[in-house]
């Protein structure tokens, strides 16, 4: 039988931290955090900007492909309380058919489409116009080439767009002289201003 002196030098030596090393820990720790903090904000707001712009721009094609399916004209815009398609572009965007006005929803004669949700943060969305009218040949008659631009909240240099041709095709933003700033298919970047 072992003697208790003898028990205690077998046990294993008494493992762990000492104040000092747990401090350096998480000093270290601390520093990284700083370090990485802005950059992982930075991150998430580029990721939601870009889901954004992704469902925008199946909605866009929805739109255009509802046009050319169902041999009729099809709206997407913000529709108001009275049906009638508005200008801020951050509320719910509908897109339905239409067989009279354009710019006008009329639930006896017409459909609603689809619906995308509105922006549930501050951030921004505009176009220059008040909608965005597809012929059943996948064409725009809206009358010109349209422009989405999306511009998160304290981050303006993180906007991204969408350009929107007369022949009814959909271009999402890209950073062509890589400054880490989009730009339209003219070169020119997105102005949040």
């Amino acid at each position: 039988m072992k003697s208790h002196k003898e028990i205690q030098q077998l046990k294993l030596p008494h493992q762990g931290f000492t104040l000092i090393e747990l401090l350096i820990s998480v000093s270290i720790i601390g520093v990284l955090m700083m370090v990485a903090l802005p950059n992982l904000n930075s991150y998430l707001v580029k990721s939601r900007v870009d889901n954004e712009i992704s469902e925008l721009h199946r909605l866009i094609l929805t739109a255009r492909n509802a046009a050319i399916n169902s041999g009729k004209n099809v709206t997407l815009c913000p529709l108001s309380s009275s049906n009638v398609c508005g200008t801020n572009w951050q509320d719910e965007l509908s897109v339905f058919n239409n067989t009279a006005d354009n710019t006008k929803f009329d639930s006896t004669t017409e459909q609603i489409i689809k619906v995308r949700a509105k922006i549930t943060t501050n951030d921004t969305l505009k176009l220059n116009q008040t909608s965005l009218i597809y012929s059943p040949t996948g064409r725009l008659i809206s009358g010109n080439n349209s422009v989405f631009i999306y511009c998160p909240k304290d981050y303006s240099e993180l906007a991204r767009g969408i350009d929107i041709s007369l022949s009814g095709r959909v271009y999402a933003s890209q950073d062509t002289d890589n400054d880490n700033k989009d730009e339209d298919r003219s070169g020119n970047e997105f102005s949040c201003s």
